[in-house]
């Protein structure tokens, strides 16, 4: 516990008064090269717009989230995707920040403070302002109580500094403040975690889904309420599955959902893409047994009675980069239509298919049901 002194007054404060969520800032400081795919996938997640400090000569520059290719560069740099959680999708509100009058000094957060910002300013924005009233010695002290991530840089010296270190996931030479663009494991689900499922958006709306495909082998899909699969290689069918790259924290959480080692058993099985690919994936198995009267499936079809979709909404948000000041709220039937809607995956157009109800990107040959296209 620790008095704040950035609001003006002493306000008790502690750990509890932040919530960490999306954003990322990533630091690059050697001429390596930085994957193409982190890049995207971190655009993906954290669409609101991408702020970059070029740390060769300390320019700051402002872009949407698509133009992560910027990034795909020797040049070392520290760049932030945003996720709005707190103020408005708009150019005012992307990071960095200058600390208030202090022109050289700016600031980068992936966190929220609970109760800081408001509607039109973010949490970060405002944390910034009111950092630039207080001695820069007692920074470091006032940043490291909140468990979000901060750097700040000074313009003038060339410099930049990074707050609550360990919480940072450093991998091939390059600091990531959040692990979730790190997306390692390869994951083939057949039930409720299927694109598009009750539990797909609560545990995976934020990995890469590559598309649906079917076991190698046959195996044992049984539907008794919730479907299950037995390790049973041989019998049954080759099973539909969605396959997707999920991070490690994703995977910790899916683990846990399955009762993995407890109950469900995962393990590495090969799978067959749609385009005929082979690859590895990791498949959580039921214990239960099977014998030659049991019936078994190809494919889990979830009967969404019971509970509720995700809500559909119809306006659309982008940043206007013509207005320092205003965010562009489309409201017009034309926001939502085919043409405006792009994938999140590779940032093609969508094009509808009212045969199935459904969205097709031609791009990477991905498929979005309606509640997904308009949670964009």
């Amino acid at each position: 516990m620790y008095k704040s002194l950035i609001r003006g007054q002493s306000v008790i404060t502690d750990s509890s008064q932040t919530l960490n969520t999306m954003c990322v800032i990533i630091i690059k400081q050697k001429k390596q090269m930085m994957s193409r795919e982190i890049a995207k996938t971190s655009a993906r997640i954290n669409p609101h717009g991408l702020g970059i400090v070029w740390l060769d000569t300390f320019e700051i520059t402002y872009h949407e989230s698509k133009d992560y290719g910027l990034l795909l560069t020797d040049r070392p740099f520290i760049a932030h995707f945003r996720y709005a959680t707190v103020g408005a999708v708009n150019r005012e509100n992307m990071h960095p920040f200058q600390c208030g009058v202090q022109k050289d000094e700016w600031l980068m957060m992936n966190g929220t403070i609970k109760g800081m910002g408001n509607a039109q300013m973010s949490d970060s924005k405002a944390l910034a302002i009111s950092l630039g009233q207080i001695p820069r010695q007692l920074w470091k002290k006032e940043l490291e109580q909140y468990d979000s991530r901060f750097v700040t840089v000074n313009k003038r010296t060339r410099s930049f500094q990074m707050y609550n270190r360990d919480a940072y996931t450093y991998r091939d030479g390059i600091w990531y403040s959040k692990a979730n663009v790190l997306q390692d494991n390869l994951i083939a689900v057949y039930g409720t975690l299927k694109k598009g499922y009750s539990n797909y958006y609560s545990y995976l709306t934020s990995s890469k889904h590559l598309g649906r495909g079917e076991t190698y082998d046959k195996y044992p899909l049984l539907i008794e309420g919730l479907p299950y699969m037995v390790d049973q290689r041989g019998s049954g069918h080759h099973v539909e599955v969605d396959i997707f790259k999920v991070s490690d924290k994703a995977f910790k959480e899916i683990d846990a959902l399955e009762g993995h080692p407890n109950w469900y058993k995962r393990r590495q099985i090969p799978i067959r893409m749609k385009d005929g690919r082979v690859i590895n994936a990791w498949l959580y198995f039921n214990p239960k047994k099977v014998d030659s009267s049991t019936e078994m499936h190809k494919s889990y079809v979830q009967n969404y009675k019971g509970y509720q979709r995700p809500r559909v909404v119809d306006t659309c948000q982008q940043i206007n980069f013509n207005s320092y000041y205003d965010v562009d709220l489309a409201t017009d039937d034309d926001c939502c239509d085919t043409q405006s809607k792009e994938c999140v995956i590779c940032f093609q157009p969508l094009q509808y298919d009212d045969t199935i109800n459904q969205y097709h990107c031609n791009g990477c040959d991905d498929w979005y049901t309606l509640a997904e296209v308009y949670n964009f």
